[in-house]
């Protein structure tokens, strides 16, 4: 063997692991401790788990069946038994979310022992716009004193899908005879 063999079997059989172990010791803390520890929060929906003739049933008994209907252009507040309490068309191209907190309160105001509401969406809904709903429904900011606290409005929140917009609908089919009586 020559001398240029054996320098090549002793340079591959010398691996200095220093710098990098080094590295690591300081690198780990670190990491560790800028490291962001996400919280996550469980909302609990509830589902419903009756007949629809036990659930009519017992809807009958309560005073009000809160809903709220969410399509593009508008919010819907609804009595499932009387029909629609408020209807709040978008500010521009975003939910008025303010108009349905200061409805929602009027409600649970006249009604402090409802908890249930009932959130429907239309197919193509943002996942966005139902969190933020969930979160304008469930709890709101109220004013006691000088502190400002939050105060339950519907905490037992269930989802659902949105009957088909009759008003979409009804506007499409006018401006389609429209469209058709122009092009006659």
């Amino acid at each position: 063997m020559s001398r240029r063999s054996r320098r090549r079997q002793n340079a591959d059989a010398d691996i200095n692991i220093t710098a990098f172990m080094n590295l690591m010791v300081v690198l780990v803390p670190f990491l560790l401790i800028t490291a962001v520890f996400s919280q996550i929060s469980i909302l609990e929906l509830n589902l419903p788990a009756t007949t629809p003739a036990q659930e009519q049933q017992q809807e009958d008994k309560k005073p009000i069946v809160l809903e709220v209907l969410i399509y593009k252009n508008r919010l819907e507040v609804v009595d499932r038994q009387t029909g629609p309490l408020k209807i709040i068309p978008n500010n521009g191209t975003q939910y008025d979310y303010a108009t349905l907190v200061k409805t929602l309160k009027a409600v649970k105001n006249r009604f402090p022992d409802i908890t249930e509401i009932t959130l429907l969406l239309e197919a193509n809904t943002p996942y966005e716009v139902l969190v933020t709903t969930m979160d304008k429904v469930r709890v709101t900011d109220q004013v006691v004193g000088t502190e400002t606290v939050k105060a339950e409005l519907f905490p037992d929140i269930a989802i659902g899908d949105a009957p088909p917009d009759r008003q979409n609908t009804s506007q499409n089919s006018a401006m389609q005879t429209a469209l058709r009586g122009g092009a006659v």
